[in-house]
């Protein structure tokens, strides 16, 4: 009778469609957190699935590369980390990429079936109970739980490629559901941050919205501090975009009399450099990159999912640059403008003067309270650790 009332809470709860999975646990359940390396972006929203695991007392391993991976290493020191290369993107220096996008779905699908088979490889000799994949699509494995992170159940494609959108929703549909859980990091309801990105007619049937993930969702923005900057720009993004757009904020703002910080998001030489109005920094740890926030009074960024999700759980007041051509920015930063939430600018238009009087017209903070669901789906991980001794648990 226990059995099967037992049964029958973990199907209601978490309608677990793997009938034979068995949990293979050491002593210490182990978990490979692996976000892809597209920016600081996917790295940045793991930080707080990472802090609640280890709160748990479970073995976390890290598995990425590049930029998210020096990320990572800097946030978690003592946390054990495994090179692990994901299928890397550049942005033209044109807006127009539907050539670029076309291969880069080719490249997408050989990534996919490369980074499922190195997968297999890492859970036998790693000894892992669970991965949680950011937006990296062949990391699913039948033999353990698996968890996939996005914010975009649908891919808007631009130009003439938008004819291929029903045949990739139909190929992102079939890799979701080889996943046991899919978590969307946003608010299910009317007032939501990501719009029709992740809010479809019909959703798939293993996926759960756990609200925004921010490194900084249990800080506070401390209006107390005197500010330092007048604005500070956030820079990210895979190059050349990401140089491009920092060329450009420099000769907008190099005869302003604003006072200005500039977060290159990249690792240099000297993290802190002065020039003239402009005080540059390399790449900040959370710590310190809140503390440079708190000290300025707006801020410029991109639209990626990421940066709005820091920008809410702050109640920080922005303007947003989507990269040009990337379609889900562009989407994201026209959606949180006509939402009253965020004011953007096209990054070719950009000037610090219509900067001042976008932000002037938006005169209030985000100011969006939530209810903290990932908790609650690490809980219940934890509750199928604790029946990992039964053969199966379905």
């Amino acid at each position: 009778m226990i059995l099967l009332k037992c049964k029958s809470q973990i199907k209601a709860v978490l309608r677990f469609s793997h009938n034979s999975l068995k949990l293979k646990l050491e002593k210490t359940p182990r978990i490979l957190i692996c976000p892809l390396n597209w920016g600081l972006g996917h790295a940045t929203r793991v930080v707080p699935i990472i802090h609640e695991i280890i709160q748990l007392k479970y073995d976390v391993i890290i598995a990425a590369d590049g930029i998210a991976l020096d990320f990572l290493k800097q946030e978690f020191p003592s946390v054990k980390v495994i090179q692990f290369k994901s299928y890397q993107v550049k942005y033209s220096k044109k807006s127009n990429q539907v050539f670029k996008m076309f291969f880069l779905l080719l490249r997408l699908i050989y990534w996919t079936i490369k980074e499922h088979i190195v997968l297999k490889k890492l859970i036998a000799h790693e000894k892992v109970n669970v991965v949680i994949s950011d937006n990296r699509f062949g990391l699913w494995n039948k033999s353990i739980y698996t968890i996939f992170i996005t914010h975009q159940l649908r891919v808007i494609f631009p130009g003439i490629l938008k004819l291929f959108e029903p045949a990739y929703q139909y190929l992102l549909k079939k890799i979701i559901e080889q996943y046991n859980e899919c978590w969307i990091p946003d608010f299910n309801g009317k007032v939501n941050l990501s719009g029709q990105l992740s809010h479809l007619k019909k959703t798939y049937p293993n996926t759960y919205f756990i609200g925004p993930l921010s490194r900084f969702s249990n800080k506070s923005n401390n209006n107390s501090i005197e500010f330092e900057y007048d604005f500070l720009f956030i820079l990210s993004g895979p190059e050349p975009q990401r140089s491009i757009f920092e060329s450009i904020c420099i000769q907008s703002v190099k005869n302003s009399k604003q006072r200005i910080a500039l977060v290159r998001g990249i690792n240099t030489d000297s993290n802190k450099t002065e020039n003239t109005n402009i005080t540059f920094f390399g790449m900040l740890n959370s710590n310190n990159l809140l503390e440079l926030i708190q000290r300025s009074e707006y801020i410029v960024c991109r639209s990626g999912y990421s940066s709005v999700m820091d920008l809410v759980a702050l109640k920080k007041r922005a303007i947003l640059i989507p990269t040009p051509g990337q379609t889900e920015q562009e989407y994201l930063a026209k959606y949180l403008d006509e939402s009253a939430l965020f004011p953007f600018q096209k990054q070719n238009d950009f000037s610090i003067e219509n900067a001042i009087k976008k932000l002037n017209t938006f005169s209030t903070t985000p100011d969006l309270t939530y209810e903290n669901y990932l908790i609650h789906r690490i809980v219940l991980l934890d509750k199928i650790f604790e029946k990992g001794n039964k053969k199966k648990c379905s």
